[in-house]
């Protein structure tokens, strides 16, 4: 075993396998993967990297497994089983971007014109890519540890989260493990509830970096965590005492989203950052080669997207390309804080509306608002308008439903609860939808940009006063 010293976790042992893949470039990348994208440039602290992210939720993953096998000996958990959760828990973000979550949500697609690339599935090809050399190297890597072509497989699976619940009960679609061990798929990406590890690691660690409050103690939940055969299929539960740490669990999530992840001046951030490497999606130097991947096409393979890094932003800065000025300039801006300045933001508190009917609404609004200074004249193309969904982790559904608790005196019997058993002080809705606006415009007279945003201001409080939906 390796030890790592953590500042969330302590001293973490981990297994020489893992260390073997710690220590290939495919890894090593995530030395160089903020995990919150831009938010660093709000929270100074929040400079942390998806590297130590990944230690600490392969070392909860073999925490989970290793209680669950101490306590209930019947699971048959093997050596092969714990080996491969930590593994799964080790590699589930190699397939994070720049800027993290925001390549996948908006470059990818823009650049590309096509769907969603989740990141789990680039993840799933860079965990092949790391098999393959480290075979290349050692023939006898995975074997000499136990593990095979099914193993593998099952590792693979557990990156891409497997919906246990929603499989048939009479068909189990998954080769790695037997319908016996479905529990183990709700270890590193649980699709049931959202109960999992990662979660667990990056709220202890994103809270210490940004100096937010953590209320949710991941170590108690940990002790009472136990399997429980739940409509004809084993799921992990907890103890029923803890309903209220699991929901502060839930609550947590929301606080980050909406004071860190969501927050209004990093979001237009990780925006910006985004433009700069959609307008960047050409070549890097002057000259490029003819088969020089553009950065969107890096995705094809392992090889070419294990170099595409954070490090790219200082490529583009430093770069005395023509085609990469429009790119260097909103890096630029984002350096000497040049940003969109705030106007306004507001809950959508009626039926949901597009960001497209939102941005036609408010460039009305700004067409028909008089300014109360007569010098001052708004455009509607000037501004931005964002959509941004904040909620529990399952849309509108209270989440604290889809987990299963046993008690005391039955602790092989599990169910769920209802809102009512929980507190009656719980949210009427799980979910909110908050409409933003931005004055894009940074150049000019101070004095001028002030007046007008005190104007878009002024004409956003009205806009917000009609029915449209908003309060």
């Amino acid at each position: 075993m390796k030890i790592f010293n953590d500042p969330i976790h302590g001293h973490m042992e981990l297994h020489p396998l893992l260390v073997k893949i710690i220590d290939t470039p495919q890894f090593q990348r995530l030395r160089h993967i903020k995990q919150l994208g831009g938010i660093y440039l709000v929270y100074p602290g929040a400079s942390h990297n998806r590297f130590e992210h990944s230690l600490g939720v392969a070392y909860l993953a073999g925490c989970l497994v290793k209680i669950l096998h101490d306590n209930q000996p019947e699971l048959n958990i093997n050596k092969q089983d714990f080996l491969c959760v930590q593994i799964a828990g080790l590699c589930h973000d190699l397939g994070h971007g720049p800027i993290s979550h925001s390549f996948e949500r908006w470059v990818i697609p823009e650049a590309k014109k096509s769907s969603y690339q989740q990141h789990e599935q680039m993840s799933v090809q860079m965990f092949d890519d790391i098999v393959k050399r480290l075979k290349a190297e050692n023939e006898d890597v995975f074997e000499e540890h136990g593990l095979g072509d099914k193993d593998v497989t099952f590792i693979k699976e557990l990156i891409k989260g497997a919906k246990t619940s929603e499989v048939h009960i009479d068909v189990w679609g998954y080769k790695g493990r037997v319908e016996d061990k479905s529990f183990l798929y709700e270890i590193v990406a649980n699709k049931q509830n959202g109960i999992d590890v990662d979660k667990w690691d990056y709220f202890a660690r994103d809270c210490h970096h940004l100096g937010i409050r953590n209320s949710f103690d991941h170590q108690r939940l940990l002790k009472f965590a136990r399997v429980c055969e739940v409509n004809g299929r084993k799921h992990i539960c907890f103890r029923d005492k803890e309903a209220d740490n699991v929901y502060d669990m839930f609550r947590t999530r929301y606080t980050l989203h909406r004071q860190a992840y969501q927050h209004k001046m990093g979001y237009i951030i990780d925006t910006m950052f985004a433009e700069a490497l959609i307008l960047a999606d050409r070549d890097l130097h002057e000259e490029k080669p003819e088969d020089m991947l553009k950065i969107s096409e890096s995705i094809k393979t392992a090889e070419d997207y294990s170099k595409l890094t954070d490090e790219i932003f200082e490529q583009i800065s430093s770069s005395t390309s023509d085609n990469l000025k429009e790119a260097r300039d909103i890096l630029n801006k984002i350096i000497r804080r040049k940003l969109p300045k705030f106007v306004g933001e507001a809950r959508l508190t009626e039926n949901s509306m597009s960001k497209e009917e939102l941005t036609d609404s408010w460039k009305a609004a700004v067409h028909k608002y008089e300014p109360a200074d007569p010098t001052v004249s708004l455009s509607a193309d000037d501004f931005s308008v964002y959509l941004v969904d904040l909620d529990h982790g399952m849309k509108d559904k209270n989440p604290i439903e889809k987990v299963f608790f046993y008690s005391k005196r039955k602790p092989n019997e599990a169910s769920a609860i209802k809102d009512y058993q929980l507190s009656s002080f719980l949210p009427l809705r799980f979910n909110e939808e908050l409409v933003r606006v931005y004055y894009k415009t940074t150049d000019g007279n101070k004095d001028e940009l002030k007046k007008k945003v005190e104007e878009a201001e002024k004409c956003f409080q009205d806009w917000c006063k009609s029915k449209f939906g908003c309060l």
